[in-house]
């Protein structure tokens, strides 16, 4: 592939990704609306889209304020960590065949890693705040990111195990057969919840807690500065839910009638309305119950599906 390949890949990557982060504005409300049995966004433009300009232009004509009390350049750069180690983390990921980034080795661990940095956003931020609401939901949310990536990375290890790789592509053509979700089914459930833990949704959005913490770490955010707090959140889902696709449903594996890389976007598309729909549907924790839930539950269920992997796959080649 020539240097001007890879440019344009990654340019049209982006693009994608940040119109799909604006999007999944509308696209949340729309569902939200829908299955509440309400009608949503429904006055700027066709069915209420243009709602995203009007927050965008809201979001970019906004007071952008930095408390006197405030770390002021960690207060500043904390949002921006959590949209770029998101962006990076896609950089592994294969759209379609030859449509990916960086096909490296160890895309899989590539993505654990970037998927791990987003956690100092979420600590400096809550930090350089300088407010008590905005550091408790900084702790809880480092906990917890902390916790559900040794689940998350874990309930991979089975996939690892049967694909023999660390490489995205060689995930995918290893499902040509039989999708891993029907293999692996105990690692999927805990990889999705360890996903929305990690990109503190509800029910797990127990750092930004409204009720209890105001909006928790981005409690002093305004302006831009807010807004890639949430297009980060945005880009998380999608993330997720990619990872989810190629990793334990196929990727861009398909019947042929379609190309490839409308399989892989449908299957993410379907991953972030069930985002969507978990918001729609369950309450909140409490914070201890979250942590015990991990610890006490989903550790021993990934340790044993570990083990039996291993144990099985040994017992297969005799």
């Amino acid at each position: 592939m020539t240097v001007m390949q890879h440019v344009w890949i990654v340019l049209g990557v982006l693009f994608v990704l940040l119109n799909i982060g604006a999007g999944l504005i509308w696209v949340e409300r729309r569902m939200l609306a829908l299955w509440q049995d309400r009608l949503g966004p429904n006055r700027a433009g066709p069915l209420g889209i243009l709602i995203v300009l009007a927050d965008t232009l809201k979001l970019f004509f906004k007071e952008d304020w930095v408390p006197p009390f405030a770390d002021k350049w960690v207060f500043i750069i904390a949002p921006a960590i959590v949209v770029a180690s998101v962006l990076m983390s896609f950089v592994v990921i294969p759209f379609a065949p030859g449509i990916v980034v960086a096909d490296l080795n160890v895309g899989l661990l590539f993505f654990l890693a970037m998927s791990s940095i987003g956690v100092y956003s979420i600590v400096l931020g809550g930090w350089a705040s300088n407010n008590k609401y905005a550091l408790l939901g900084a702790l809880r949310g480092a906990s917890q990111m902390i916790a559900y990536e040794v689940f998350m990375g874990l309930s991979l290890m089975g996939v690892v195990m049967m694909t023999g790789s660390f490489k995205l592509t060689d995930i995918v053509e290893a499902q040509r057969d039989m999708w891993f979700f029907i293999k692996q089914p105990i690692g999927l459930v805990i990889f999705f919840i360890a996903g929305i833990a990690e990109t503190h949704r509800l029910p797990f959005d127990i750092p930004e807690a409204e009720s209890e913490l105001i909006a928790g770490y981005h409690a002093e955010y305004s302006g831009m500065k807010f807004g890639m707090f949430f297009i980060g959140e945005y880009l998380g889902i999608t993330l997720i839910s990619a990872m989810t696709a190629t990793i334990f449903f196929g990727g861009w594996l398909g019947p042929e009638f379609l190309p490839g890389w409308v399989w892989f976007f449908t299957k993410t598309f379907a991953f972030i309305l069930f985002f969507i729909l978990l918001r729609a549907s369950l309450p909140r924790p409490r914070y201890d119950q979250l942590m015990e839930y991990g610890w006490k539950i989903l550790l021993p269920l990934v340790l044993a599906n570990v083990m039996i992997t291993g144990a099985v796959l040994l017992w297969l080649k005799g």
